[in-house]
């Protein structure tokens, strides 16, 4: 009989180490981190094209909207002399906040879809009413003769004029107005309506400027407002059951069921960092907006991007299974079959997210998960040529999918349940793996 030549030697060494088919292993699992990554990519493709299909949506129905006002706006002169003796006139602004605002509103939102992408956009019904002191310019020592009583405006902030669905009437201490495109105070709003007022240095017969307008708007995603009043209060109501209360303040009174939501808020001046008149250099007033997201039930793009990163957990305890297999066995697996398993549960995640952008999340996952455990428990049976040890992969696979489903509900716990399982899982293979002989060369 003939002797094996050396690379029969090296062959037979490699195919029956298990030094060398854990390093095998080792560097597979690496490897197969290359398409999961790119999976997490195509999640964020995927998410991408959504946010595409709301800008497009909402740019002709109106964008997200931020109101802040009203905003009562005097101009006034000043004087300055040159070196040469000459008197300069400069006009500059003066801006005055309600002493008081109140804010009523209805929401009424609607989902639009572009292609297979839903899009929430709203119509709303805004109420404002409040009034203004009388301005007070004694405190600049601007005379009264430099103040331009008769080009004073109010203006109101809307962040998408697109959105106005009706002419805007102001109503101004017992008479009316129309509001026109544009702002004066374009220093301080970048965009709005405005329009003239009366305005007087001798008080009103009421002791300040009362006014009211309504506004009917579109919008879409989130409706914010801004607290310009001395005192200001919002109420909003809307038949969404998901909203998210946002920005700089949130609600005193809230109430969320399944038929929708009611929310009240008093914001003070003293709450917000700019004062009730200014001039010169202008605050940024839509740091303090607050107001309310309507968010749609959608997480199928972060509950995926969660679970392909359990990937390296799902292929490396598959793989292990495959290895005790061959060690208790003395069964043989290539390094090949092991790629072709590791590309299976890879493509688990590509078709979750196939799945998930047409149906609920928790339903694409357990349709991927099972076709996924299935396929990998048929192939193993092919591999071992045993039964028993494609129902314990299918095991160990539904084990580990449904861990991962459980990690993925959970938010506050998801850490200390994460790591439990995988003290648990490590305890698991250091218990099977505790009576093989590592340095056994025929042992595999």
């Amino acid at each position: 009989m003939e002797n094996p030549s050396f690379f029969e030697r090296l062959n037979t060494r490699i195919r029956n180490s298990m030094t060398i088919k854990l390093l095998t292993m080792g560097i597979l699992v690496l490897l197969l981190l290359i398409p999961a990554s790119m999976i997490q990519s195509l999640v964020r493709e995927r998410e991408y094209r959504r946010q595409d299909a709301i800008q497009e949506v909402s740019g002709k129905w109106g964008h997200a909207q931020t109101l802040a006002g009203p905003l009562l706006t005097i101009p006034y002169r000043s004087y300055h002399t040159t070196d040469e003796g000459r008197t300069i006139t400069t006009t500059h602004h003066a801006y005055f906040l309600p002493e008081a605002l109140a804010i009523n509103g209805a929401i009424t939102p609607e989902t639009r879809y572009r292609g297979i992408y839903e899009v929430v956009v709203y119509t709303t019904q805004l109420a404002f009413n409040g009034h203004f002191p009388l301005p007070d310019f004694a405190e600049w020592g601007i005379e009264e003769a430099d103040i331009l009583w008769n080009e004073a405006t109010i203006a109101v902030g809307i962040s998408d004029l697109r959105g106005i669905n009706e002419q805007v009437v102001l109503g101004w201490n017992g008479g009316t107005a129309t509001f026109n495109p544009g702002v004066e105070a374009s220093d301080v709003l970048d965009a709005g309506i405005s329009t003239r007022v009366p305005v007087t240095s001798t008080p009103p017969v009421a002791g300040h400027y009362a006014f009211s307008f309504d506004l009917d708007l579109n919008g879409s995603g989130a409706l914010m407002a801004t607290p310009l009043g001395q005192e200001t209060t919002l109420h909003l109501t809307a038949p969404w059951a998901t909203p998210s209360f946002d920005g700089a303040f949130l609600p005193d009174d809230r109430t969320v069921s399944a038929d929708g939501f009611e929310a009240d808020w008093r914001v003070l001046h003293l709450n917000r960092n700019y004062p009730q008149q200014w001039r010169g250099a202008a605050p940024n007033l839509t740091e303090s907006a607050f107001g309310v997201r309507l968010l749609l039930p959608v997480d199928r793009y972060q509950k995926t991007t969660r679970a392909a990163k359990y990937a390296i957990l799902v292929i490396a305890l598959t793989f292990l299974v495959f290895f005790f297999t061959e060690v208790r066995h003395r069964e043989r697996a290539h390094p090949f079959q092991y790629i072709l398993v590791g590309l299976a549960l890879c493509l688990f995640y590509a078709l979750l997210l196939a799945v998930a952008e047409h149906t609920l999340f928790n339903l694409a996952y357990w349709l991927a998960g099972l076709a996924t455990i299935g396929l990998v428990a048929l192939y193993s049976r092919s591999i071992f040529k045993s039964t028993r040890h494609a129902l314990v992969t299918g095991g160990v696979l539904v084990v580990v999918y449904g861990f991962v489903f459980v990690i993925l509900q959970l938010e506050d716990y998801a850490l200390l349940v994460g790591s439990l399982g995988l003290f648990v899982a490590l305890a698991i293979t250091m218990y099977l793996s505790r009576s093989i002989d590592w340095y056994g060369v025929q042992e595999a």
